[in-house]
């Protein structure tokens, strides 16, 4: 305790302080009526010394009553802040302590007119007994039924009317708290503004004699919960039908009713819950101001704690939301079978989302601005099954009018409100009461809207509209998604179809098949496996014959079925276009090359291997359209979007996959699982590699080890490099034939090589030297630079691992001096 002395006051007693009113002169000043624990204080606590301070009206040891006020007590306290510091650590109560701290901390009353001087006093002007109600007493009680109160928040809270139970709950801990006879709850309707009476479905009797209303007004001069609700500043009252600012009284209260304590009730945030009315009756006493302050105290953790639960329930039922949009999206996503699927699980869906009792979902025709649907709720879920299509003007009813503004309707009752169709329910006899109607966005633009009807339980919330809102985006994206694979699925439809007619007409026919077959195979055709040999003086029609030849002489019959051998080859040529060069013809003196290398160099490659060398010559350019790879990309052709790198060489490979695949066309279908597999990756293989593109790296890598001489047909990527320079040998057989043939071929790839030139500079492009028309003249330079570039060192590597080859060297260079000799020429008459 601070033993500092403090200034004595030379009086002692209370009574001295207490002026008889016949001694007071009607214009000297009010006196103060000073606090009993302050005169108390001044009359024990003795001092001697000097004073701090000088109390005015104190003389002598006397005090002047006339001239002590509370101006004069408050300035003697501001000068001598120790004293009252001392009296409150000695004096004051704890519990008092806490009112002063409530007090001080609630906020100004705009509302109340009454001097704060006289606030102690009394309520309505009227003085009360000195009621000693402590705050052990609520306190007791509230920890004596704590468990109960927890439990049933723990119950209640998800309830459709929990926030109600709740603050019944917490009101009727108050009423035992304070000795009220009973309560009123009012919950406020923030779109209305109104305050709502909610009676207590918990209680056995009514909690008022009148039944519920449609709501008081929030606003003064009515009722005191409505006076409550518009100044959210608690209200005492003694005698609520006395007072004029609340004309109606209680509204739901009982006529014995003898005083009223009215608080409001209040979120963390601030915003108003309701209101909630304690009363007690004619026999007892009035509310004091402690019993107010109690149940402020109280209220405000009921608050809360009110919040607190409505965070928490919020986030369960987040979580719920967050676990039904799973389920949504893993049901739908899923097993996206066609958009009737889809609206039919929607519907489901959504219906058990707002707990509604029918659904419907239309979809928007943006062409027609018509809304349409096809799927019908008739309120069990296997009945929900596409029935005759329906449509409307967008614009038309409840679905309408959400469809041209976008708005959400959610519509209590439905025959109130004048876009509402009556005449579905005429025709269906189903009586619809309230309707939530949302619209379905994908990219910002409105493509059905979903329509809720009849919730189960009481109209549709804002908290339907809220998670209904989450949900409609999953909507909006299934339905999409949907559409899109309705597209894939009728382009596929498509694709098979067309993929149908343009096998049939691809495909060799019956008659082809049967001549063919008829006509013999010749036994021996000795001149076939020269060098010089030109299969350009053969007959298109004869050639096919010539391939059965060849092919029966490398691999025999006995793996290889005739019939499929003899479509196979008819169904190539078909699959060859009438280009310049790179058709049937080019691709016959392809595989006569193969054939010619097979035959008679001294080689170790296996049947496989000489089988799928042979097979790529014949297929090394189906489907060739007479234009380079470079040329595709540049041109921004569907096959450079799906090949990337040798865009025509892949194109060549499904082309041959593809006829393989064709009925009775499938030549290794004798071989074994891993031969096949064999086959096909080495096919593929040897057509990718007559790109030219690849030509430089694996001519550098097979010079490298034929340089060291090094080569081992041991080492399969030896013979990988080797099958891949001996494809471009035989891809650029023509360079080696007798000149004649050799002038007359290199006319018919320069056509198409001007085509193309041509067609570049169309599109605005500048074609290469050797595709310019207008450069004719220099075709034989050009000629020089291929065979010195290309064709000279290829065939002299491939000599060099088979020297058997040879011949193909000799050819090349006696047409390289006659190209030369022409540029030559050429190169004099331009000067």
């Amino acid at each position: 305790m601070n033993n500092r002395r403090l200034p004595p006051l030379p009086f002692k007693g209370k009574r001295a302080l207490t002026p008889r009113a016949s001694q007071r002169s009607p214009s000297s000043p009010q006196p103060l009526p000073v606090p009993e624990m302050v005169i108390t204080g001044y009359s024990t606590i003795q001092g001697s010394g000097n004073h701090g301070g000088n109390l005015g009206g104190i003389n002598n040891g006397r005090i002047n009553l006339h001239d002590l006020n509370q101006d004069l007590v408050s300035e003697y306290l501001d000068h001598n802040p120790e004293f009252l510091d001392h009296y409150v650590h000695a004096r004051v109560s704890l519990d008092q302590i806490d009112r002063w701290q409530l007090r001080k901390l609630r906020p100004p009353s705009r509302y109340n007119n009454r001097p704060q001087s006289m606030e102690h006093l009394s309520v309505n002007g009227e003085n009360h007994g000195d009621n000693k109600s402590s705050l052990s007493k609520w306190k007791s009680r509230i920890q004596s039924s704590r468990g109960r109160v927890l439990q049933e928040l723990a119950r209640e809270v998800y309830q459709p009317n929990g926030k109600a139970i709740i603050l019944h709950e917490l009101a009727g801990c108050v009423c035992s708290a304070i000795n009220a006879d009973g309560y009123n709850l009012y919950i406020v309707d923030e779109n209305k503004r109104e305050v709502m009476y909610v009676p207590n479905v918990n209680s056995s009797k009514p909690m008022s004699s009148s039944g519920p209303s449609n709501g008081d007004r929030i606003c003064l001069g009515t009722t005191v919960a409505a006076h409550v609700a518009h100044t959210q500043e608690t209200v005492r009252l003694k005698d609520p039908h006395g007072d004029g600012r609340f004309p109606e009284g209680l509204g739901h209260g009982n006529i014995k009713v003898h005083s009223v304590l009215a608080l409001p009730l209040q979120d963390g945030r601030g915003s108003l819950l309701g209101v909630v009315e304690f009363y007690r009756n004619f026999k007892y006493t009035s509310f004091t101001e402690e019993e107010e302050e109690v149940s402020i105290l109280l209220l405000m953790w009921a608050d809360m704690l009110v919040d607190y639960v409505e965070v928490h329930s919020s986030m369960l039922k987040q979580r719920k939301l967050n676990e039904f949009l799973l389920t949504v999206t893993k049901s739908v996503f899923q097993d996206i079978i066609s958009m009737d699927t889809v609206i039919m699980k929607i519907m489901n869906f959504a219906k058990t989302l707002v707990h509604a009792d029918r659904a419907s979902l239309f979809m928007l025709d943006s062409r027609t601005k018509e809304l349409f649907s096809r799927i019908f709720d008739t309120g069990k879920c296997e009945e929900n099954v596409p029935q005759k299509e329906i449509r409307f003007p967008m614009g038309k009813g409840v679905a309408g009018h959400v469809a041209t503004t976008g708005e959400v309707l959610n519509i209590q009752d439905a025959y109130g409100d004048i876009r509402f169709n009556r005449d579905v329910d005429l025709q269906t006899g189903y009586r619809t009461k309230s309707i939530l109607c949302m619209p379905i966005y994908i990219r910002g633009n409105i493509i059905g809207v979903v329509q809720m009807v009849n919730k189960m339980s009481g109209p549709f919330t804002r908290a339907d509209e809220e998670a209904f809102e989450t949900f409609a985006i999953y909507c909006g994206l299934a339905l999409h998604h949907a559409k899109l694979y309705e597209k894939i699925r009728r382009s596929e439809q498509k694709y098979k179809v067309a993929l149908e007619v343009l096998s049939y007409h691809s495909q060799c026919s019956e008659e082809e098949m049967m001549s063919l077959r008829s006509s013999p195979v010749p036994h021996d055709m000795h001149a076939i496996t020269s060098y010089a040999y030109s299969p350009w003086g053969i007959d298109n029609d004869e050639k096919p014959l010539y391939v059965l030849y060849m092919f029966k002489d490398l691999f025999g019959t006995m793996r290889f079925d005739t019939d499929a051998l003899i479509r196979f080859t008819l169904t190539v040529r078909k699959n060859y276009r009438n280009v310049p060069y790179h058709n049937w013809v080019h691709a016959f003196s392809v595989a006569h090359s193969m054939y010619t290398v097979i035959k008679r160099a001294a080689h170790q490659f296996t049947p496989l291997e000489s089988l799928a060398l042979f097979v790529a010559c014949l297929c090394h350019d189906l489907d060739h359209r007479g234009k380079t790879n470079a040329f595709m990309v540049k041109s921004a052709s569907p096959l450079a979007a799906i090949y990337s790198t040798s865009t025509m060489e892949h194109h060549h490979f499904n082309q041959t996959v593809a006829i393989l695949q064709h009925e009775g066309h499938n030549i290794f279908k004798h071989l074994c699982s891993e031969e096949y597999k064999k086959v096909l990756g080495d096919i593929r293989h040897c057509i990718l590699a007559t790109d030219l593109a690849l030509f430089f790296g694996n001519r550098a890598k097979l010079k490298d080890i034929a340089d060291r001489n090094d080569f081992s047909w041991d080492i399969q990527e030896h013979r990988r490099v080797l099958r891949d320079i001996a494809m471009t040998s035989c891809d650029l057989c023509a360079m080696t034939k007798p000149w004649d043939v050799q002038a007359e071929t290199v006319k018919v790839i320069y056509e198409e090589f001007y085509a193309q030139g041509d067609e570049e500079k169309e599109q605005g492009m500048t074609p290469m030297a050797m595709m310019d028309r207008d450069k004719k003249h220099e075709l034989p330079q050009l000629e020089v630079g291929f065979i010195v570039g290309i064709c000279l060192p290829c065939y002299e590597l491939l000599a060099q691992i088979l020297p058997a080859t040879t011949p193909m060297v000799e050819g090349i260079r006696a047409n390289l001096s006659k190209w030369q000799e022409m540029a030559e020429e050429a190169k004099e008459e331009s000067k």
